[in-house]
């Protein structure tokens, strides 16, 4: 899904507004000013690009998120563990743990999280 595929600078201006939903236009300016440095035609060029992609919408001057962050999260996880560890999960959590110890409390977490989505 193309529209979940946004970069970085398009995250972290989604994340502003994810965080402040819903959040009038001329707010969302001062925001990214404030956040990122960006000047207000940058910040209305980049909410057009992702209004356009069906990302955020802006109605009213109202900006709100028509594609929640979990989804871009999930998505993007995804396309890097295909990519980096073609498509292994254990492999991913190998390198990712590398020489790292968990508690007991986030071990057990882990192994109920890793549980609740066995297959049957």
């Amino acid at each position: 899904m193309d529209k979940l595929k946004i970069c970085e600078s398009e995250y972290r201006f989604a994340s502003i507004v994810w965080d402040n939903e819903p959040i009038a236009s001329g707010e969302l300016v001062k925001l990214c000013l404030e956040q990122l440095g960006w000047k207000k035609s940058t910040t209305y060029t980049v909410l057009k690009k992702l209004c356009e992609r069906g990302v955020l919408k802006n109605e009213n001057s109202i900006v709100h998120s028509l594609v929640k962050r979990e989804q871009v999260q999930k998505y993007e996880s995804e396309q890097f563990i295909n990519r980096a560890f073609s498509g292994s999960l254990p492999q991913f959590l190998t390198a990712f743990m590398g020489n790292r110890k968990i508690s007991e409390q986030e071990a057990e977490d882990l192994k109920k999280l890793i549980d609740s989505y066995k297959e049957d």
